[in-house]
């Protein structure tokens, strides 16, 4: 341990890791006063984060697995995300299709309940238990904005025409859509704003703890160089290198571990025509969502498999693409078959390990673990979900109250991320005025743009007067003018940040339009005035 000199710490609270949590855990605290560090070895984001079905949702499954206290606060907190970011989170509407052949996963607290008071059952899921459950759903986390659930004839509704004649029967429920790598972005912004210092690309290489505060090495990643800071107070938000993190880095092991579980998805072109979701059950007893993305495509997912290790890239494999195609399959009228498929992603989630047999069964609530031994305590967050990362936040900060004495109360419940300080009900009123103000602007980016950056989409477009104002196009509706944006303000670095991060243009260029777009991004970075502030 090295000497205590009792220096005033550059700051109050660093974290390791530039996923949601952290980034939440940053624009919380600094909102609060404290002077915040964070730093992320990679891109905002760049792991789980910017890899999840891109819901924001109470978890109905949940209900299964008797997790009525994360199922109440998830749906609380989506009412609360849904008002504080309206550009990249909307409602949606969820088609779940009834049929006899629906099963439970086998060993769910349900399923066992059933099996023993009605082994008749043979381990179907009945629609009057799963009416029962939506009707938990609707009330169990409050007043809520989002339309009940409702049934649904399939055999005389849109709902219906993309799926099979043997499903003549839905129920339709509420849930929401999100923009996650844009979430991520947004509260670093946020953070930024409120006095943060926000350092993607930098790695903690060591970790030393005096009685009152940490010394770390920093790394930038890119060029190799090191410095090092001090701080009060240390959280380990890593996400899937959480443990790695506190046994390597930190050298501070704990009695709790992580289970890492791939999470893949595929898209394809549209399958249906309307704008609602589906959500399938399958003979397994497990779930897909099918859900309309990004205008032209479809992305169904996600399967639940074993990862070896957070440091192996996670790879959506040929069995998994298969086995989505197959549940699809099962529901549409026409085949989904492993051609239609344009692209895929995968993500590790960074579960708590609580002893489940399965994943699925693994719980998606969060556990935070607090070494407070001397007065530079560390806190490490395992597991979690993108829909209560606001409240993991506050949850965060109010075990360190008693190391900040001087913190402000909680404050974000009620506060708009940047660009989202409207009613979600004139969203629509909104983009047609955008559309109305510049009109230049080729079929359907005022919307895209209006879903990416909200009010900030006049700041991006400022005086252009005609589509060659926003300089060069690097492919369908990305010019220069976004690309300064994303630089200047959102921690942009590299074509792979803009076009799958920030946005998803990715899935209309080419390769030859994507190194052009690095070659141009290089160049600017390299200028007095490009690049990241």
């Amino acid at each position: 341990m090295p000497e205590d000199n009792s220096q005033t710490p550059d700051y109050d609270l660093f974290i390791i890791g530039g996923g949601v949590n952290g980034c939440g855990i940053a624009r919380d605290a600094a909102g609060r006063g404290l002077r915040v560090g964070l730093a992320e070895m990679g891109d905002l984001g760049s792991a789980t984060s910017s890899s999840s079905t891109k819901l924001i949702h109470g978890g109905l499954r949940y209900l299964e697995f008797f997790e009525f206290r994360l199922v109440r606060e998830s749906l609380a907190e989506r009412e609360r995300l849904l008002k504080a970011m309206p550009h990249i989170a909307w409602p949606m509407r969820f088609v779940l299709p009834i049929h006899p052949d629906m099963r439970f996963e086998k060993g769910t607290p349900t399923s066992r309940m059933l099996t023993l008071f009605m082994p008749w059952m043979r381990g179907r899921r009945p629609a009057w238990l799963i009416r029962l459950g939506l009707f938990l759903y609707d009330h169990l986390g409050g007043p809520k904005s989002l339309p009940g659930t409702a049934r649904l004839d399939l055999q005389h509704g849109p709902e219906g025409v993309p799926l099979k004649e043997k499903f003549t029967t839905a129920f339709e429920y509420s849930d929401c859509w999100v923009q996650d790598a844009r979430l991520v972005v947004l509260n670093a912004r946020d953070a930024v704003e409120h006095g943060a210092t926000i350092l993607p690309r930098t790695r903690v290489t060591v970790a030393d703890r005096t009685a009152t505060y940490w010394t770390l090495t920093l790394e930038d990643t890119e060029t190799g160089t090191t410095r090092l800071v001090t701080a009060r107070a240390l959280v380990n938000a890593a996400g899937p290198w959480v443990q790695e993190v506190l046994t390597g880095t930190l050298k501070t092991p704990t009695p709790a571990t992580i289970r890492l579980v791939r999470g893949s998805h595929i898209v394809t072109r549209r399958l249906f025509d309307h704008d609602k979701c589906y959500f399938f059950q399958g003979a397994d007893g497990r779930i897909i969502f099918a859900i309309p993305y990004e205008q032209e495509f479809t992305l169904i997912g996600t399967t639940e498999q074993a990862q070896s290790g957070a440091d192996d890239p996670p790879e959506c494999s040929e069995e998994e693409i298969a086995y989505l195609c197959a549940f699809a399959s099962q529901y549409f009228r026409r085949p989904v078959t492993a051609s239609d498929v344009v692209w895929t992603y995968s993500g590790v989630r960074p579960l708590y390990d609580d002893g489940a047999g399965s994943a699925t069964a693994a719980t998606r609530d969060y556990t935070l673990y607090v070494d407070d031994e001397t007065a530079a305590p560390l806190l490490s967050v395992f597991g979690g979900k993108i829909t209560t990362y606001r409240r993991l936040a506050e949850a965060v900060l109010e075990k360190l109250s008693g190391t900040f004495p001087q913190m402000a109360e909680p404050w974000t419940a009620d506060v708009a991320l940047p660009g989202g300080r409207f009613d979600v009900a004139v969203a629509e009123n909104m983009i047609d005025a955008l559309d109305r103000d510049y009109p230049f602007l080729p079929v359907g980016m005022a919307e895209r743009l209006f879903r990416c950056y909200g009010t900030d989409a006049r700041a991006l477009l400022g005086s252009a007067a005609g589509i060659e104002d926003l300089g060069r196009c690097f492919g369908p509706g990305l010019y220069e003018a976004e690309l300064c944006w994303l630089m200047t303000n959102e921690f942009a670095r590299s074509a792979e940040d803009v076009i799958w991060r920030r946005t998803k243009l990715g899935l209309h260029m080419n390769a030859d339009q994507v190194l052009a777009l690095q070659q141009w991004m290089d160049a600017a970075r390299t200028e007095p005035e490009g690049g990241q502030k």
